[in-house]
């Protein structure tokens, strides 16, 4: 039923926990296959992903990526040549997987059979730290946003870390063609075409079984670089929806920054900037309240009001310099 795409570079120290979660799925190993795509990994990951395939369960197999390809885009696509069932579900290889994340995803493609593509929650997870905190609180909003998109059939965003789609609608959008020049956004380009092409097929798997776990960044500077990573494909949108959810952000954000500069040059607009700012907090909670609920993680809520206040300048400093493109990822200078 299921061919489990994963693009892996310099992962073996995270491949064999991944492995253990993939060997404790409850849906029948028959049902699944696994395919690790290496991206001319440095480390042993394509000997370990060799020596797991001898002894697995399921039907485990390694793809080596050609000399002349690179990239997240094409191991997917390797490994996509490679599969032979209809369904093709994607996580990352630093992942971990509750028992239940695929047959979650059977539940919803038996309930609605008409579906093409599937978003899956994430979680971010690290040390019990504010730093650490703050970051899963901003990544909770970015997951239920996408899933508030998503119910509404106006999708905006997803993570490739938990998702899944339908071979046949992947081949019969065009896959990656359009956007293989870009290195991010194998995620959401893929989900703003599929909506465009067969409207109201694409859905949130809101199932807390289905929830996939993945490590924060360890520092500020691989989280501003991840972000920057994910930002530097916003100018390229075609997703109507999208464009108006990333002016939306950063708009808010950035009136709320000048609101206060205002009031420190204008003593008597302090009233109304306040009352903005309430009134964008009251908001976020309102929001955030359900979303930490279903993720487990009600005590993040205490946080929004300092999350509210950093959130400007980190907003708008990440908007510019995905803008600007390049960035650093896995060892490899990207533009």
């Amino acid at each position: 039923m299921f061919s489990i795409l994963i693009a892996a570079r310099n992962e073996a120290a995270a491949l064999p926990q991944l492995l253990r979660d993939l060997a404790a799925q409850t849906l029948p190993a028959a049902q699944f296959e696994v395919l690790i795509a290496d991206d001319h990994s440095t480390d042993a990951t394509a000997a370990l992903v060799a020596a797991a395939a001898a002894a697995s369960a399921f039907s485990l197999r390694l793809i080596a990526l050609p000399a002349a390809e690179t990239g997240k885009k094409a191991a997917l696509q390797a490994a996509l040549k490679a599969a032979r069932a209809p369904w093709l579900v994607c996580t990352d290889a630093d992942c971990r997987l509750g028992p239940g994340w695929l047959a979650a995803y059977a539940a919803l493609i038996y309930q609605k059979p008409a579906v093409n593509f599937i978003s899956g929650p994430v979680l971010l997870t690290g040390p019990d730290t504010l730093f650490a905190q703050l970051m899963g609180l901003e990544f909770a909003g970015l997951v239920g946003v996408g899933a508030a998109c998503l119910v509404r059939q106006q999708p905006t965003m997803c993570n490739g870390a938990n998702l899944a789609y339908r071979r046949a609608t992947f081949e019969a959008v065009g896959g990656f063609a359009d956007n293989a020049h870009l290195a991010s956004g194998d995620d959401e380009f893929l989900l703003h075409k599929i909506h465009a092409a067969f409207p109201g097929t694409a859905h949130f798997l809101a199932d807390g079984a289905a929830v996939v776990h993945t490590a924060a960044p360890p520092t500020l500077r691989a989280l501003l670089r991840q972000r920057v990573r994910w930002a530097s494909k916003w100018r390229h949108y075609q997703s109507p929806a999208s464009r108006r959810l990333a002016l939306l952000v950063l708009g808010a954000n950035v009136a709320l920054a000048v609101g206060a500069g205002a009031g420190l040059v204008w003593p008597a607009l302090w009233p109304w900037v306040l009352a903005a700012w309430a009134l964008k907090l009251g908001g976020d909670v309102w929001f955030m309240a359900p979303v930490l609920r279903f993720l487990g993680r009600r005590k993040w809520l205490p946080l929004l009001p300092l999350l509210q206040v950093l959130y400007a300048p980190y907003a708008l400093g990440v908007g510019v310099a995905g803008l600007r493109g390049g960035y650093e990822w896995k060892g490899r200078t990207v533009k």
